[in-house]
């Protein structure tokens, strides 16, 4: 079984995911950490900066160990992910590794929950299920701000609100594999949920009503 999740930054799709791919016991991937694997990457070779073919060399050859470098989810390397999540020859290098996850699970999974932004739409068109998870702007903002509080100089809430804005506009009108919903995917908006609602209903949809 292959369960794709789809929605923008910070709706909640990849904690849905995860305790999706827990609750089932599939394997899971979050399909942001390889574009980010890709940024951490150009930021580590000297005077790359915007050369895609260094990018598309690098996604290539990507390894699923270096989806565990600590520094894969700082703040620098996201705003440069989202950059090179718009060049067309670098989510081409990524998508046979996405296919190739959820076809064959890892450890013998019998199912894949795979997370993104183009999961349904474009990398694996063929899931059993689909789902685009959404919820406000500001409701996302005030999400991503409550997590980086813990940090020395947590940014203010409205520049995060800014830099999500700006990451939407960015996912949504790049040309190659824009965020949009499946046509068949199951709306999903986090507004008012907690996980546990949200995961209530993402269930039922995959499994009926208990």
């Amino acid at each position: 079984m292959i369960i794709a999740i789809d929605g923008p930054a910070a709706s909640g799709k990849g904690t849905l995911a995860r305790r999706l791919a827990d609750h089932f016991g599939f394997a899971h991937l979050e399909t942001g950490l390889l574009y980010r694997a890709v940024a951490l990457g150009m930021i580590r070779v000297e005077g790359a900066e915007n050369d895609s073919q260094t990018a598309e060399s690098i996604a290539k050859n990507l390894l699923p160990t270096d989806l565990q470098d600590p520094e894969i989810r700082s703040e620098e390397t996201g705003e440069v992910a989202s950059h090179f999540a718009t060049m067309p020859n670098v989510r081409s290098a990524l998508r046979k590794f996405q296919r190739n996850f959820a076809t064959n699970p890892p450890n013998g999974a019998k199912g894949a929950v795979v997370d993104g932004r183009d999961i349904g739409s474009v990398i694996l068109p063929e899931a059993d299920y689909k789902l685009f998870v959404t919820a406000s702007e500001n409701e996302r903002a005030r999400r991503r701000w409550a997590e980086l509080q813990n940090r020395s100089d947590p940014p203010n809430f409205d520049l995060i609100l800014s830099q999500l804005k700006e990451r939407d506009r960015r996912d949504t009108e790049r040309k190659v594999s824009p965020l949009t919903p499946a046509p068949d995917s199951y709306l999903l908006d986090t507004t008012d949920l907690d996980i546990d609602a949200a995961f209530a209903a993402a269930k039922a949809y995959i499994s009926g009503p208990a």
